[in-house]
């Protein structure tokens, strides 16, 4: 079958005109970006002055080991606490009795509705600043757990609720108890199922990581903001980091691609040996 399940194949006339939009896009866009590096060009911004901080080793070193180091390192903390935080919080929401379900709704609705920004600043002037205080890293870790955590919370549940209704039916049916029906039958099947959305956070924490120069925390951003502070090149170091961000979150982007393909099992209907009769992707007998 060369045509799809939910639609027809275009015709020759409509291909054409896919074909006449895709060419003009591609112009508008080369043209927006010509006139951009024109701009910059005639501004001097490719003066060698301005890049050679970012060729030279000790300040390349200090982006990669301070900066990227530091921010991957955060981002791996906070989704980390983030999915303990998710699991119980959303577990919470699905429970039946109401004084855990209706704090973990609490919970889960004030820390989505809070700017991760203003968590960073609450807590680094209520517990961060001082000898005894926390620190603006663990600040910036403390505030994106909770947030992407309430967050997780809500694709854990979503998930939960995916599940065939038969399933836990089937489990009740056993003599399975409530928990070991969650534990058993309906969490395995959610994780698969949330399981390219958890990756996804993970980038969304990752980027969140870059508030974390309002306070003074360490990463990427506020190696940048020490660079352009000395070298006044805003535009250059705005454009590396940009760049560095891009390429982490490309490289997640693929690993959640793979993840979905090879735990969740999507395929699309035109790859090769998947039926559309059979959306499982097994060959008919």
């Amino acid at each position: 079958m060369s045509a799809g399940v939910l639609f027809d194949s275009p015709g020759p006339r409509t291909v054409a005109r896919h074909r006449l939009y895709t060419a003009l896009g591609a112009l508008l866009v080369l043209g927006v970006l010509a006139l951009v590096v024109w701009r910059l060009y005639d501004r001097g911004q490719f003066a060698y002055r301005l890049w050679e901080p970012f060729v030279t080793p000790s300040f390349v070193e200090a982006i990669f080991v301070d900066g990227l180091l530091k921010t991957l390192q955060m981002a791996a903390l906070s989704i980390l606490f983030a999915v303990v935080v998710g699991v119980l919080l959303g577990i919470g929401k699905l429970s039946e009795h109401r004084f855990v379900r209706w704090p973990s709704w609490a919970v889960v609705e004030f820390f989505r509705a809070v700017p991760v920004l203003l968590m960073m600043y609450f807590l680094f002037y209520a517990y961060g600043v001082g000898k005894e205080g926390i620190g603006p890293y663990w600040c910036v870790v403390i505030a994106l757990t909770f947030y992407n955590g309430a967050v997780l919370a809500e694709i854990l549940r979503a998930g939960v609720l995916a599940v065939p209704k038969g399933q836990s039916e089937a489990a009740y049916a056993l003599g399975m108890r409530k928990s070991q029906v969650m534990n058993i039958v309906l969490l395995p099947q959610a994780v698969k199922i949330m399981l390219p959305s958890i990756i996804s956070q993970c980038v969304v924490a990752l980027k969140d990581t870059s508030l974390g120069f309002a306070i003074g925390a360490p990463g990427l951003t506020f190696i940048g903001k020490q660079i352009y502070g000395e070298f006044q090149n805003q535009v250059q170091a705005a454009m590396v980091v940009t760049a560095i961000y891009i390429l982490v979150n490309l490289l997640l982007t693929w690993v959640a691609t793979w993840a979905q393909r090879r735990y969740v099992g999507e395929r699309s209907i035109l790859d090769p040996g998947v039926s559309a009769l059979h959306p499982g992707g097994a060959r008919p007998a």
